[in-house]
């Protein structure tokens, strides 16, 4: 018996595992990029130092780079001559779920902190969304008659709120505005607060002054992105980035790709979004408010590992000129990349969780079928180890029709085998008369060729919905099970003295674990006559390459999966066991008869049987031709 045709179908299995741990693997290797150089940099910086008044575009003006220049420079405008002076004092309002703090240099936010989530690594110091703490995150960007380009943040703001006492937000909205004196009028950004949730009201309004309608409108700027609070930098830059939603798509840049990049996008323009591993801070302009378009610009500093390492995002929202007198409204989402929370200011909100290739099919699933899923088992579980055990569960379970299906499509392959092997020896030379016959057999027998891959194949969306969902859940992190205190981060159980590339210095237990039970279950799955070379190198190398993968992965991914391969090594055990029994019990394959013979005369002929009497069709009218051929073609003289 040919014993390479015997593990055709099982090596083809394998095939496809290895494919998808490829995938995986590619999504998760990414290499670091060199930082601009300093004559680059020196570029960019006499490029910007060069521009005058009078070579501004009157419709779009430009905003300088304070990481490039430095400090904000105040205005030389005689306007503005009231405002370039003052004292910086903080506002701190405190609600629910954050503290935000506002300086009146700038009037802009200088510190977010989220109350429920501590930085990774460092218990009781919450989470901060605000980067550029010098300068601040939001400004206001816009182009006077005369004079340099004014950004907001250069300017001292008065404010009727307290400064010297905390305000807390408990029973219902509270707005503070900053008014920046302009002239005769005022600048006047104002910030709405709720009691609950992850929303900042935000306008931006002339008082008694036409400054931004003459000066052709301005620049909404959201500056710094966000700083990175995970223990793995490099992990947090691949998932950070700058993105603007347009026209229903969603671009974006990712330094983790190019260490300078910028990107302007036209139109109208739905929000602006800057983001790290597991929090978004997003622009959502107004009900009925222009835009013109938006511009991302990236810049990295050092490389993944250095002490100075950091990716540097700002997001520019271009708004035409303003009606004077009526405020610019925006909301402000600063929080979790959470789908249920993002739901409550705009679901496409969630689109900045990258969902690499296949995103058309991953990204639905892991939105309307697994997050919610998810949630609900954590709603009434208090630990989500066992909610990820359970959720394995009930994934297994789903998935088992398709999994029983292709184990017994591949047994019937294999008990064809020795029938296909004599039909090799009967048409040895007559390759088109051995494919109509295995055809003819296949259809007799009432088996599907690719009734093993198939199913499997189409498993592999879910798995890849599921893999990049953990990958980014906020809902895990600093969640603990076992010995692993944070199931969004890997879980060392033995420190290497040494660092292996693409592994690390340390050994995962789950992903550890889950080599084994994978090894396990190939070896279940392994019919007793793949014994050859080829299957036992699969065996050994796809455990491996997850063994290797997986390391640097969410702990809580590796528990899913390690549940995931001893469901899958149960399954198998349990139908393997009932093929053999409807093989020898005789009331067993009795039934199986009757079930078959009923099915083969009420079923009508499926997608692969009609391709099957398709393809046969087109040999019987070859034969056909080649017969036509040869009787026309006319005898050698002799």
């Amino acid at each position: 018996m040919d014993q390479q045709q015997q593990q055709g179908l099982d090596r083809n299995t394998l095939v496809g595992i290895v494919l998808i741990s490829v995938i995986m693997g590619v999504w998760m290797i990414f290499f670091a990029p060199q930082p601009p150089t300093p004559e680059q940099r020196q570029a960019i910086a006499d490029s910007l130092a060069a521009l005058q008044p009078d070579s501004l575009d009157d419709a779009q003006p430009v905003f300088v780079d304070p990481a490039i220049e430095g400090a904000l420079a105040a205005p030389t405008d005689s306007a503005f001559a009231a405002a370039t002076q003052g004292t910086a004092e903080t506002v701190v309002v405190e609600t629910e779920t954050y503290i935000a703090t506002i300086s009146t240099k700038g009037g802009t936010l200088i510190g977010f902190e989220l109350k429920e989530y501590d930085k990774a690594g460092a218990e009781g110091i919450p989470v901060d969304l605000v980067s550029n703490t010098d300068d601040g995150a939001l400004g206001v960007v816009f182009a006077p008659p005369s004079g340099r380009i004014v950004d907001s943040r250069s300017l001292f703001f008065q404010t009727t709120a307290y400064t010297q006492d905390t305000i807390r937000v408990t029973d219902g909205a509270q707005q503070i505005a900053f008014d920046a004196p302009i002239g005769d009028g005022a600048l006047r950004l104002a910030y709405t607060f709720e009691p609950e949730g992850h929303g900042v009201g935000f306008s931006v309004e002339e008082v008694n002054t036409n400054l931004l309608t003459r000066a052709g409108g301005y620049e909404l700027v959201w500056d710094g992105g966000l700083p990175f609070d995970e223990l793995d930098a490099n992990d947090e830059s691949i998932n950070a980035g700058a993105y603007v939603r347009a026209g229903g798509e969603v671009e974006q840049i990712k330094l983790s790709k190019e260490p300078e990049l910028n990107e302007l996008i036209t139109g109208t323009i739905e929000w602006t979004a800057v983001k790290n591993k597991y929090f978004v801070a997003a622009i959502l302009p107004g009900d009925g408010l222009a835009t013109e378009g938006a511009e991302l610009d990236g810049q990295r500093v050092g490389e993944p590992g250095d002490v100075a390492f950091e990716d540097y995002y700002a997001t520019r929202l271009l708004i035409p000129r303003a009606a004077t007198g009526t405020p610019n409204p925006y909301t402000l989402y600063l929080g979790p990349v959470d789908l249920s929370m993002l739901n409550d200011y705009d679901a496409s909100l969630y689109e900045v969780v990258d969902y690499g290739f296949g995103a058309f099919m991953t990204r639905p699933l892991a939105k309307y079928v697994v997050a919610p899923v998810f949630r609900l088992f954590g709603t009434f579980i208090p630990n989500y180890g066992i909610v990820i055990i359970l959720f394995a569960i009930l994934v297994k379970i789903l998935l088992y029709p398709l999994t029983k299906s292709a184990y017994r499509s591949t047994a019937k392959m294999r008990d064809l085998q020795p029938e296909m092997t004599a039909l090799k020896e009967k048409y040895p030379d007559d390759p088109q008369k051995q494919q109509e016959q295995m055809m003819r057999l296949y259809r007799d027998r009432g088996v599907n060729p690719l009734g093993g891959c198939l199913p499997l194949l189409l498993q592999y969306p879910i798995i890849i919905a599921l893999w990049r969902f953990f990958q980014n859940s906020i809902l895990i992190r600093q969640e603990s099970f076992l010995w692993a205190n944070d199931l969004s981060a890997p879980d060392p159980v033995l420190r290497l003295p040494f660092e292996i590339p693409f592994y690390g210095d340390f050994v995962a237990g789950f992903c550890a674990i889950m080599g084994v039970a994978m090894v396990i279950q190939m070896r279940i799955a392994a019919p007793p006559t793949t014994s050859g070379a080829q299957a036992k190198i699969f065996q050994i190398v796809v455990p491996l390459m997850i063994f290797v993968f997986f390391n640097r992965f969410a702990s809580g991914l590796s528990l899913y999966y390690l549940m995931y391969n001893v469901l899958t090594a149960a399954q198998q055990k349990w139908i393997n066991h009932q093929i053999e029994l409807e093989k020898t019990d005789p009331k067993r394959i009795a039934a199986a008869q009757a079930k078959a013979q009923a099915k083969k005369k009420n079923a009508k002929p499926g997608f692969f049987a009609r391709l099957q009497q398709r393809a046969e069709a087109n040999m019987k009218e070859a034969q056909k031709q080649q017969r036509g051929n040869a009787k026309r073609r006319p005898a050698k003289r002799r």
